[in-house]
């Protein structure tokens, strides 16, 4: 039985959600159900309508078509009490510049009935985070560390990041990932990251969501997608065709007895097809996520 079967109770539902801005689609019909426990690592290329996404789905921009429902409420109407179970950080966080970083997260504590204040002291120094530096005069790195403390400081059932990492450096991001992995561990929460790093997602997500073209254009397990995905190269001992049709092919490159072909359809009798109707060999290449990324948004 598949984890999408044991899972059926889902945090996040967005059915048939349109968002226009000028009369343009961001997002088109999209549709995502992301189920309880899951760690969704969400890509798409600059200007596809992630950020525009993660705020619909938290009700923080208003959509014209469709349903998007948060941990069983309307997202645009929810309650205090659902409020109390999520945590959000934007691409760029915006903090109170006047205020010494201590104290923003005094005020922040305060409107949560649960503060793990243990939690977030680890954090803090853990992360370096200058408790007693103005927030007006913190780098953009430590801002984003900060922004990600106050999100983490109430243990959110719910957890959506914007672009969390882009900021941090190498050293910082892998302890970002690490603390991520570690609240993903119990299986009870459900994190929401979107990311242009590929790396980062494959080490901590168990889902991909791939936007293209206001809509999802693949979401489920990370190794679904790169068991569909492969890459073929294939030698003829005669020329090949001028064009390959096969089934889901994504992109191809045929030099005279050689081609490279990219589908996302693959099945292991699709080798031996190939072989017998060219007299060809097939070697069956495996692809990163960052190529597979790259193959599904040239095409």
């Amino acid at each position: 039985m598949s984890d999408e079967t044991l899972l059926t109770h889902h945090v996040l539902e967005m059915r048939g959600v349109s968002k226009l801005y000028s009369g343009r689609a961001v997002l088109d019909r999209l549709t995502l159900c992301v189920p309880r426990g899951t760690v969704v690592g969400l890509l798409g290329k600059n200007g596809a309508g992630k950020t525009t996404l993660l705020r619909a789905a938290l009700g923080i921009a208003r959509i014209d078509h469709g349903t998007v429902t948060i941990l069983d409420e309307p997202a645009w109407t929810l309650s205090a009490s659902a409020k109390q179970q999520i945590g959000y950080v934007p691409q760029s966080p915006q903090l109170y510049p006047w205020m010494r970083v201590d104290q923003i997260i005094a005020y922040t504590a305060s409107f949560y009935l649960h503060w793990n204040r243990a939690l977030v002291e680890r954090l803090v120094t853990q992360w370096e985070v200058p408790l007693r530096r103005r927030a007006g005069t913190l780098s953009v790195g430590e801002l984003q560390k900060l922004a990600l403390v106050l999100a983490l400081g109430h243990e959110p059932a719910l957890l959506v990041l914007d672009e969390p990492v882009a900021a941090l450096d190498p050293s910082a991001r892998r302890e970002f990932l690490k603390v991520v992995l570690e609240i993903a561990a119990g299986g009870e929460r459900t994190e929401i990251f979107s990311t242009h790093i590929t790396s980062d997602l494959e080490r901590v997500a168990d889902r991909v969501a791939i936007l293209q073209r206001g809509a999802i254009s693949f979401f489920g397990e990370l190794g679904e997608l790169k068991d569909q995905v492969k890459r073929l190269a294939i030698t003829s001992t005669n020329s090949l065709p001028e064009q390959f049709s096969l089934p889901g092919q994504i992109s191809q490159r045929i030099e005279g007895k050689q081609a490279l072909v990219t589908t996302r359809a693959w099945s292991p009798g699709m080798a031996g097809e190939i072989e017998s109707q060219w007299h060809a060999e097939v070697e069956v290449q495996d692809l990163n996520l960052e190529e597979i990324f790259l193959e599904l948004h040239d095409a």
